[in-house]
Formats: structure tokens, sequence, C-alpha cells
């Protein structure tokens, strides 16, 4: 894990190099600083962040694709076959994970900050949180989604047709009437189930059970113990994060999910607790609470680069 103090170190630099007023002085002491591996590992996540905000349409292959997914097409496979040509002879997967056109082209897409909720047509309900891509295909004999990222939570109906979702790592499935949510992590699947069971079938591992009230995380191999779920876990379809007794850091890490650029805190008050219930759709308001009720100051060293520290700084 970075430093914190490199990280905020190389979002500083940052901001020195884009002014106006930056110097030929400026640009060797920043070469300087940036020969230290640790330095350099910090400048490539500022980098990668800030990498976030160029438009689509400054790239030339994201252009290319975005321009021609926009295009009226007689039909959706002619489109994947068509980008599969400017991906270069149809090598559209990789062993253990999904091309990020995945994403660009599934059925449901939400924005970051974005939550968005419809029903099937045999009864159940989906809701998809910030950030996410979903493909969903209904046939004779099942119901299936599939999630590129992000997050849903799923209501599922009693019927006939098994209800199978798949990640990355995996696959999720059940039978009957069930209600959990499904977040695809970096290299790994959370799975939470509030209502109803689930069997979790890692990719190259052993089927499990997930009962109701059990929270489990599974990769392509292995599921890890179960866990407790927290109810509150589901919050976000009704627009809120809900904390109990949660710390300051796992707390901006789930908000951050919601806006765009770089949230975090000084490891000095990662420890705080919070309590409560805050609004997804206005992220600045709860910074503002978070500041007033904890005794914080928050510092932008940029515009999309935001961190909460102590109020006052310690000698």
């Amino acid at each position: 894990m970075l430093d914190y103090q490199v990280l905020q170190a190389a979002a500083q630099w940052f901001a020195v190099l884009q002014s106006d007023s930056a110097s030929d002085d400026d640009r060797e002491a920043w070469q300087r600083w940036l020969s230290n591996p640790e330095h350099a590992r910090a400048w490539q996540r500022v980098e990668q962040i800030r990498g976030r905000f160029e438009p689509l349409s400054r790239d030339p292959f994201g252009a290319k694709a975005s321009s021609l997914m926009q295009r009226p097409q007689p039909t959706r496979r002619q489109a994947l076959k068509s980008l599969s040509v400017i991906l270069g002879g149809g090598v559209l997967a990789v062993a253990g994970g999904v091309m990020p056109w995945r994403s660009w082209t599934a059925d449901e897409r939400t924005a970051v900050g974005e939550v968005r909720d419809w029903p099937l047509p045999e009864g159940s309900h989906l809701w998809l949180n910030t950030d996410s891509a979903v493909d969903v295909v209904l046939d004779d004999q099942v119901r299936q989604l599939s999630l590129y990222r992000g997050e849903l939570l799923v209501q599922a109906s009693n019927e006939p047709r098994p209800l199978l979702l798949r990640t990355a790592e995996g696959s999720v499935e059940t039978h009957e009437a069930a209600r959990f949510s499904v977040l695809q992590r970096d290299g790994s699947t959370q799975l939470s189930v509030f209502d109803g069971s689930v069997e979790i079938r890692p990719v190259n591992g052993r089927a499990r059970m997930a009962l109701q009230g059990q929270q489990i995380s599974f990769g392509s191999r292995h599921a890890e113990p179960e866990r407790p779920v927290h109810m509150g876990r589901q919050a976000w379809v009704r627009g809120v994060l809900l904390a109990d007794n949660l710390r300051l850091d796992e707390f901006l890490a789930e908000l951050s999910r919601y806006r765009q650029g770089y949230l975090g805190c000084d490891p000095r008050i990662a420890g705080l607790r919070v309590v409560g219930a805050y609004p997804l759709a206005d992220t600045e308001r709860v910074l503002d609470v978070l500041v007033s009720t904890l005794s914080l100051r928050v510092s932008r060293r940029l515009p999309w680069w935001v961190s909460l520290e102590p109020a006052q700084s310690e000698a």
C-alpha cells in the first residue's frame, strides 16, 4: 500500500507541474523526487486517477470504439463483430478476466454516482449501483445475468427457471425466491445474501451454499469463510450510505465509489467512527457533515483530489 504522505506529495507535484507558472527548476526537482521507486509508484497512481477524467474521444482506439457502438447497427451481434476487428482479429477475452469492451456494450450501465432499478418481466427486480454494467438474458431455460463491473442487487422471484449470475470469478445461482447483492471487486466477487439461499461456483473451485445472513467473497479457485452480512449493505438502493460505527477510512472508500477522483484521509484519523445515514446523491454535503461532526478539514490539492485531515496539524 502506498504511503499516504507520499501519495499526497505526488498530487502536489502534479498540481505544480500543471500550473502555468511551473519552471525548469520545478521540473528538475520533480525528476529528482521521481527517482525514488515509491515516489514513482505514487505518481503513477495519480496519473491513473487523472486519466479517468480524460474524455473517451481523446483516445484514438476509444473514440473509434465509442463511435462504433453509438452508430445504428442492424443487430447487436454485427456491432460486436465490427468491434472485434478494431480489437484485432477478434481477440476479445483473456483467461480469468473480462476485457473492458464488455462494460461498454452491456445491456444496462450506470455512470459514477448513478443508481438505477427496473423490474424483469418474469417478476424479479434488479438494482444497479454506481459505475456498473450488466447483461440480462431471459429464455425458456434460464434467467442469466452477467456482471462485468460494479454491483447489483437482485430480488429473485420463485419460478422453475434458475436465476444465474456470472462474474469474472465464477457464478452464483438460486432456484428459489431470494434477495442478494453481488459486488465485483478487483480479482474477487463479494456476495451478500439478505433472504433465501444462493449457490456459489468459482470458475476453478468447488461449489458451496451461501445462506440468508451470510456474506462471502470468492475468487476463481475458492471461496473465503462466511461472515455475518450487514443488512445496511443494501441501503444504496434507496440512495443512502448507511454507517453503523464504521471506520472513517472504510466509509470514505465506499463513498468514493459515488464520485469522480480520489477521496481518502490522513492515517491519523482513519480510525474515527462514523454513524448515520448519508445521501449518496450529494457527496459534497456528506463531506461537510463529516468535517463538522468529526472536527476535520478538507484538503483539495487538485479539483479531483480530496482528502480529510485533522482540523489542526499535529506538532
